[in-house]
């Protein structure tokens, strides 16, 4: 990739960015993830693509985009593992001042994005990770649909709050070095949890290495972000049953993180959602039963009032919350299909919270 523009930031000129893709059997979507990076209006000065245990052309393709290709070597700790390796190698020749971009190889950043992390990080120095909003790709046929209109929501509550979110997702995640060397360090001396035991930036002991990095960033007294302007398209579940597995693993991580850390001062917030998502799993129960006692008791479903305003709040909610991708997708949002996504997602949280209580053997 071409060397990018200087550019003066905190007072330093010709700050550099290394961009970090890690990819393990990726080569139908890598070269769009590099094509995307070729187009930013600062273009990094490095692109890196982590080829983890490949076994397809992923190497091939990041090489006839000249980007450098690094291949783990033993690697068993999937994309933690393969970052840590290649992170334990760069860091000591960056300054703290550069810049690490850790992207998914199936995301492809807006074009603006790099440019407008900067001034981000530019402005506040307390930030320890600026991250990225995303949109679902196309395709996939209703299942897709039905997370493209989810990202949807996310965006616009973010956006609502001013960038400000709980997690600096994995699919792309700007960070000092001078951030992760202090990091490494707090790892080491135990400061938040040791990961690998060795310094490693990411734990490689959990399920979702974003959420436990995020935790880590907020407990050492870093703020995180996702600006608006920092836009971003990402791959979309193709079938329920990888849609299952996929937020199966995000939930169970995110609650296995909350008792890893314990309550504290940054992590209560978590907890409440924790609470609230339990509640909606209960209510959701309840709303089911009844359902299925009045067909068991009464041969059909009569219309309970309590329940017909609870529907109505949720479609309204689904519409409204939905408007930023225009008018056709708001009557579409008004289906049941929503509420069916909606039940889908809750069986999920539970299945989740049971294998937490049961300990349950982790599967990813």
């Amino acid at each position: 990739m071409a060397v990018g523009n200087a550019l003066r930031y905190a007072g330093v000129p010709d700050v550099r960015i290394t961009v970090l893709i890690p990819a393990h059997n990726e080569e139908a979507g890598i070269g769009a993830a590099l094509a995307a990076l070729s187009r930013q209006t600062r273009r990094p000065d490095s692109v890196i693509v982590i080829a983890d245990n490949c076994t397809d052309d992923t190497a091939k393709v990041a090489a006839a985009w000249r980007a450098e290709v690094a291949v783990t070597e033993g690697n068993t700790d999937k994309k933690a593992g393969a970052l840590n390796q290649i992170l334990a190698d760069i860091l000591p020749r960056l300054r703290d001042q550069d810049l690490v971009l850790v992207q998914d190889a199936d995301s492809q950043l807006g074009e603006h994005f790099i440019e407008a992390a900067l001034e981000y990080m530019d402005a506040r120095p307390k930030l320890g990770a600026v991250g990225g909003v995303f949109q679902g790709e196309p395709g996939a046929g209703l299942v897709g649909y039905l997370q493209r209109n989810e990202y949807a929501r996310y965006a616009r509550d973010v956006r609502r709050l001013g960038g400000k979110c709980l997690v600096v997702t994995g699919t792309a995640a700007m960070m000092r070095a001078g951030t992760l060397k202090h990091l490494s360090r707090a790892r080491l001396d135990r400061t938040v949890p040791a990961g690998d035991g060795r310094g490693g930036i990411y734990d490689t002991t959990v399920l979702t290495e974003d959420n436990e990095l995020t935790f880590a960033l907020l407990h050492l007294g870093y703020e995180v972000l996702s600006p608006k302007e920092c836009t971003l398209v990402t791959e979309v579940m193709p079938t329920w049953r990888d849609l299952w597995k996929q937020r199966l693993r995000w939930k169970r991580g995110a609650v296995e993180n909350c008792f890893q850390y314990g309550v504290t001062p940054v992590t209560w917030r978590y907890w409440g959602r924790q609470l609230l998502t339990m509640a909606g799993v209960a209510v959701t129960f309840i709303y089911l039963t009844s359902i299925a006692v009045a067909i068991a008791v009464d041969g059909g479903v009569s219309l309970q009032p309590v329940w017909m305003a609870v529907t109505g709040v949720f479609i309204l909610e689904r519409v409204v919350t939905v408007s930023d991708r225009g008018w056709r997708h708001m009557v579409a949002a008004a289906t049941m299909f929503e509420l069916v996504y909606d039940i889908f997602l809750q069986l999920v949280h539970a299945k989740a919270y049971a294998d937490v209580i049961l300990n349950r053997e982790r599967k990813w």
